[in-house]
This record gives structure tokens, C-alpha cells and sequence, in this order.
């Protein structure tokens, strides 16, 4: 018998073993007939699959949540470990129809559960207030001759394009503007220089995700996961060389038993590095206030983890009580991280207490098993009432709106001035802002958090950190000004804008192309001495959302060195709107700045 055919047989054994100890489940929506592990259906038992794999079935259609967008599920293959998806938002037979949302490598992140595959291709939309006459510009009205899109883009005196491919900000023409952009499956994506329908063709064919290989042999190898691809070290040195030559070896001289007890030493020992690293910070910082839990204490809070309110790409969030009947929220970290993103949390919530920032009550570190332990959030995140997707969500008014952001700018300045050390949060959005019972807003999520000390006024930052679209434009170019406590300036502006415009700041499906980037078209209609529609808004509430949207434009200044501190905000936000003077033009790239203005 070969050694690869024994190798092949021993897997097999070893997976055999795996569907002995775990209850087999197997479930059906639509035209998928065979959703398995690590996938579930959300009703499934939790033995059923991952909590991070959860597909909903909604109208005979199986469908994926992922990050804010909504997405059919029109393939999985557990060969190739690969997901084919599609925006809810496209149709067919309608080439008028377009995704929802941006789909791309920048809404991914290390350790989330999927990623986009290689075999993709990026299809750039944009709005142009100009024909164009370019090769690459492809004008979606050209899609069918009775597309509705057609008397839509000769009202608006816009004009819609796209361009197939990667696109840089030099290439795209100055009278447009990116409004979205989703990377779609290469083997359907047809380019006709005459007709659009071929693009749409290709979203709705959709797009290729990957989720991680890993053979989940929870129940054998000491509960130990490995990824799958080192399963098969003939495929992956054929595939790689290098570094699996060594496993090759190891296999054809010491045999099978060996590479396992070679696998789980190397797999143990980075995760024992990560657990004494966590350990090692936990004892040196013994003076925190949050209390420790073990970890069965966690599982008898939740009930055994019975009411989940959310989950990302950390990982869950349950429902729990203290037996004092205090609610508590429990986040459960992923076990995949790196354990950077714990000991970011612990060591910036544990040594601080404010009224504007969530409360870390305790947490709980046993080898892998990672929770911090927060006070209950009634009223869930801000984002739900800045956006509102359903008919539950009341809306707010304009001065609870006014105060939530009040006090999301004080919980900011205490982090900057309000502790020995200078806390930077990185990722201020609206759904990091937690509202009590009582819309009382709470600064939560410190994983990406950094301590400096307070005299640090440039802060050295080794990668970009944020959320694209709240995050400062100088963690990205390097050439306008250093990192500091601006960054989050510039975040608490992108949301404070959010809260008084009721909408995104970039908005593809603007009526009119001006208007896509909100903030620039608020600023073009102030300086053209134009009041902003508010609806039913009194006159003291259209006074409170201008007051909130000059702070904005002055929080969101390009250059670092031209936005206030947060101590300037809160100023100007508790003063006279009257007062407030009109900053520059706000842009969102250093490309977009006049010539003259450099």
C-alpha cells in the first residue's frame, strides 16, 4: 500500500471518528438540498455547525448576512471550500437593478469567517456629472434599450458607468466619483463594449467566497484543529514547497503518527504563547477593577449561552444575569485571534469608569476561552436609529439625537485627556455606540484601542486601523499629517454627521451625483446660503442639526493639524450655533484638493 493511499485512509479514519462523536445534521432550503458542517440554518441545534456560519432561510431562499449587507446563497462547494453568493438588491431580467452594497477585500479582516477569492474581479460604479467617452467606461444605460435606469439618468443630468477591473484614483475621470464597488466570479463576467448586460450578468452569477480549511477534529487530537490543507502535505508541497518539506520528511521517514504529533506540538505551542501571553498581562495588571470568572461561571450567567444578541468577526454576544439579577452582556472571543484584540479590551475599559463608556464588569481567560463581561445595552447600538431597518425601531428626534451625540464627544475627550494614560479608540461608528435604557449612549468596543502616554502627540501606528468610511484619511496617507488623538476626531465627525443628515455619508444611489458624498453637498448648500430639508423639524431642531453639521465638517478636515481636539468639540457643540464659523471645504483624499489649495 502507498503512503499516500495509508495517509488518505488514516484521514478518513480520523473524520469517521469526528461524525461518531458529533451529532450529524444536515438541512434544506431552496435550491440548496445539503447545508452541513461548519454550516447551519438559524433554528438548527448548536451542535449543528458554527455560530459564525449561520444562513437564515427567508422565501424558499437561503441567505447570508454579512457584515451589513444581505446576500442569496446560490452555491456551496465543500470541495473546494468555496460560497457563491448574490446581492439581494440585483434581479433578473432587470438590468436596471443593482447591489445593494460594496462587496470588496476592504470589508474583510484577519480572522473573519470568509474572504474573497482570487478567481473574482473587481466592477467599479460610478456617477459622473459628464458624459464620458473612454474605453473602459461602460454606461450601465446601455444595458436594454427599455431600462427604466435610462429616464432616471436623463432627469438627473447624471450619468452612470462602469469599469471593469482595478482602478486607480488617477485613472477615474475628474467629473466622477466611486460610489461602489463589488468584485464578481471572472467565469461569468462578459464584457460587451455595446451593452451592460453582460456585467450583470456576472452579478448575478455572483461572487466566490472562501471560508478557512480547517478539519474541525474537536472531539479527537486533544481538541485540537487543524487546517485542512495540512491534511494533505503531497498536495500541499507539490502546490508550495518551502516550509512543507519538512512535513514531507517527517512523513516519509517517521510515518503518519509522527506529522500528527508533529502538527498538534506546533499548533499547541503558538496557542500556548497566546494564553501565557494573555496570563502573563492579567498578573502583571492585578490592580484592574473588572472581576475574573471562571469559565464556568460565564456558562451559568448565560444559561449556557442560550440568548445570543449579535455576532462578528470577535465573535458572540449573549445575554447573561449576575446573580446579583444584574443583566449583563457577554462577549465571547473568538478563539482563532490573536489574543491582542483581549488584552486591548481589558486594559483600557478595566482601568476606566464613565458615564459615556460601557462598563467592562469582569472577564474570563482559561486557556482559549475568552469573555469580557459588560453591563446590558437595552437599546442596542446607534446604528439601528441613524439607519433604521425596520418598522420596530423608533425613530429619534433631533435633540435625543442633539444629546446621544453630546455624549458620545464627552466619553471621546475623557479617553484623550481624561486618564493617566492617553486611551485612542481607532474605531469610533455608530455601531460601537451602545444606548441604555434610557438612550444614554456608551463608547464600546476597545479592541482596536492603543495606550500612549499623554505627552505622546504623534502616535507610531504600524497598519491602518478603523472601518472604511470612519477612518482617518491619515492612517492611510502618510504625506497629510502623523497619527494622533485626531483620528478619532475624524471618526466622531463622519458619525456625527451620520446622526444629523439620517444617512450615509457616501450614498451611491444619490439622486443627483453631488450629492453622493453628503458632506461636501451640505457644505456647497451652506455656502450658498440654502437651509438643509429636515422634514417636520422645528426651528430649534433645524437649529441643532446645522449646529452638529458645521462641528462635522470641522471634525472631518483632511489635514489633522485643521481639526479641534475634542475638548474644542464638546465646546462648540454645548455653545451658540450662531457663534460657530464655517471650516474649509472638507475632501476626502489628498487627490481631490485644488491645486491652488495645496
Amino acid at each position: 500500500m502507498s503512503m499516500k493511499l495509508l495517509f488518505n485512509n488514516f484521514t478518513a479514519l480520523v473524520l469517521l471518528l469526528l461524525s461518531a462523536t458529533s451529532e450529524a445534521c444536515h438541512s434544506s432550503c431552496g435550491k440548496l438540498g445539503n447545508i452541513t458542517y461548519p454550516f447551519r440554518l438559524k433554528g438548527d441545534q448548536h451542535s449543528c455547525g458554527k455560530v459564525n456560519y449561520e444562513l437564515d432561510c427567508e422565501n424558499n431562499h437561503t441567505i447570508l448576512h454579512l457584515y451589513s449587507g444581505k446576500y442569496h446563497v446560490e452555491e456551496i462547494n465543500y470541495d473546494t471550500f468555496t460560497m457563491r453568493v448574490v446581492d439581494v438588491g440585483l434581479q433578473k431580467d432587470n438590468c436596471s437593478s443593482l447591489p445593494l452594497q460594496s462587496l470588496m477585500h476592504g470589508n474583510f479582516s484577519h480572522g473573519d469567517p470568509y474572504e474573497l477569492s482570487a478567481f473574482n474581479s473587481a466592477v467599479n460604479f460610478l456617477e459622473c456629472a459628464a458624459p464620458v467617452k473612454s474605453a473602459p467606461y461602460l454606461d450601465t444605460a446601455l444595458c436594454s434599450k427599455n431600462s427604466s435606469s435610462n429616464l432616471s439618468l436623463s432627469l438627473s443630468q447624471t450619468h452612470s458607468y462602469v469599469v471593469v477591473g482595478d482602478i486607480r484614483a488617477s485613472d477615474v475621470e475628474d467629473s466622477c466619483s466611486i460610489g461602489m464597488v463589488v468584485w464578481v466570479s471572472n467565469s461569468h463576467l462578459k464584457i460587451n463594449n455595446s451593452s451592460f448586460s453582460g456585467i450583470h450578468n456576472g452579478l448575478l452569477y455572483g461572487t466566490e467566497l472562501l471560508w478557512p480549511r480547517i478539519c474541525y477534529l474537536d472531539y479527537v487530537l486533544w481538541k485540537v484543529q487543524l487546517p485542512c490543507a495540512l491534511l494533505d502535505p503531497f498536495y500541499f508541497s507539490a502546490k508550495y514547497g518551502g516550509p512543507y518539506f519538512e512535513l514531507n520528511i517527517a512523513l516519509r521517514c517517521c510515518g503518519i503518527p509522527c506529522v500528527f504529533v508533529f502538527l498538534i506540538y506546533k499548533w499547541r505551542r503558538r496557542n500556548l504563547w497566546i494564553y501565557s501571553d494573555i496570563e502573563e498581562f492579567i498578573q502583571s495588571h492585578n490592580n484592574l477593577m473588572p472581576i475574573r470568572y471562571s469559565y464556568s461561571n460565564i456558562k451559568k450567567m448565560t444559561k449556557n449561552f442560550k440568548e445570543k444578541l449579535g455576532e462578528g468577526g470577535f465573535g458572540s454576544v449573549f445575554k447573561g444575569k449576575l446573580q446579583s439579577g444584574r443583566l449583563v452582556a457577554v462577549k465571547m472571543v473568538n478563539s482563532k485571534a490573536n489574543g491582542q484584540d483581549f488584552i486591548n479590551e481589558v486594559a483600557t475599559i478595566g482601568r476606566i469608569h464613565h458615564v459615556n463608556v460601557v462598563q467592562l464588569i469582569g472577564f474570563c481567560a482559561k486557556g482559549s476561552k475568552r469573555a469580557l463581561v459588560f453591563d446590558f445595552m437595552p437599546n442596542g447600538s446607534l446604528d439601528k436609529y441613524i439607519f433604521p431597518r425596520t418598522e420596530a425601531n423608533i425613530s429619534l428626534n433631533f435633540e435625543k439625537m442633539y444629546e446621544i451625540s453630546l455624549g458620545v464627544a464627552h466619553g471621546i475627550e475623557y479617553l484623550h485627556r481624561g486618564c493617566d494614560m492617553q486611551i485612542l479608540h481607532f474605531d469610533i461608528k455608530p455601531h460601537n455606540i451602545l444606548l441604555d435604557k434610557n438612550f444614554s449612549p456608551k463608547v464600546s468596543d476597545f479592541g482596536l484601542a492603543k495606550l500612549y502616554p499623554t505627552d505622546h502627540s504623534i502616535v507610531s501606528v504600524t497598519a491602518a486601523r478603523g472601518t472604511m468610511g470612519y477612518m482617518a484619511p491619515e492612517l492611510v496617507y502618510k504625506n497629510i499629517g502623523g497619527v494622533s488623538y485626531k483620528a478619532d476626531v475624524y471618526s466622531f465627525g463622519m458619525l456625527l454627521m451620520e446622526m444629523a443628515g439620517r444617512r450615509k455619508n457616501l450614498n451611491v444611489f444619490a439622486e443627483h451625483s453631488s450629492q453622493m458624498y453628503f458632506p461636501s453637498w451640505v457644505y456647497d448648500q451652506f455656502s450658498e446660503g440654502k437651509d438643509i430639508e429636515m422634514g417636520d423639524a422645528t426651528e430649534e431642531e433645524q437649529k441643532l442639526a446645522k449646529k452638529m453639521i458645521i462641528v462635522a465638517l470641522w471634525c472631518i478636515q483632511l489635514k489633522p493639524s485643521d481639526r479641534p481636539s475634542m475638548s474644542k468639540v464638546v465646546e462648540m457643540l454645548e455653545g451658540n450655533v450662531e457663534l460657530l464659523q464655517m471650516p474649509p471645504k472638507p475632501f476626502l483624499t489628498p487627490q481631490e484638493v485644488p491645486a491652488e489649495d495645496h
